[in-house]
């Protein structure tokens, strides 16, 4: 017999899928990516001297923005109820660092929130910085847990 994939139907078609039967539970995701850069960049980040403002700063905002709009940026995704979008970008030797933390109560997971988080706060600062570093490199983005609890 022939495995159907959850998102597709019996034709091979996409599928939104119905989670109506499942019950409400707490669901957290977090996630986490870096973006290598130059050593000058890090420290022009330190300093705040990138013309286009404080690259962290922004880039939390932009993660924050991306989490609430993942739904709309992902054809299956359902829309969910979020209580907690939280996302840090913090200066590392190497790069800068983003981690996300996403909440809600709903039926369906929060992971893509939570990494959509992190991919546009990442692509963010790369925007932020690229008039002075040309090998910036995006890497290892990836969901570090996902929990869902009863309520």
């Amino acid at each position: 017999m022939k495995k159907i994939l959850s998102h597709t139907d019996i034709n091979g078609k996409a599928n939104m899928v119905d989670v109506s039967a499942k019950q409400n539970q707490l669901r957290i995701a977090k996630a986490k990516g870096t973006i290598l850069l130059n050593a000058e960049t890090v420290n022009l980040i330190k300093d705040n001297l990138i013309k286009k403002g404080d690259v962290l700063v922004i880039a939390e905002i932009a993660g924050i923005q991306a989490a609430k709009r993942t739904s709309e940026l992902i054809p299956l995704c359902h829309p969910l109820l979020i209580t907690k979008i939280d996302v840090k970008a913090q200066l590392i030797d190497i790069g800068v660092e983003i981690i996300s933390e996403v909440r809600c109560i709903g039926q369906t997971g929060i992971e893509m929130e939570a990494l959509t988080a992190v991919n546009i706060a990442l692509l963010t600062v790369y925007d932020m910085c690229k008039a002075v570093d040309k090998n910036m490199r995006i890497e290892s983005v990836y969901l570090v847990e996902k929990t869902k609890q009863n309520i």
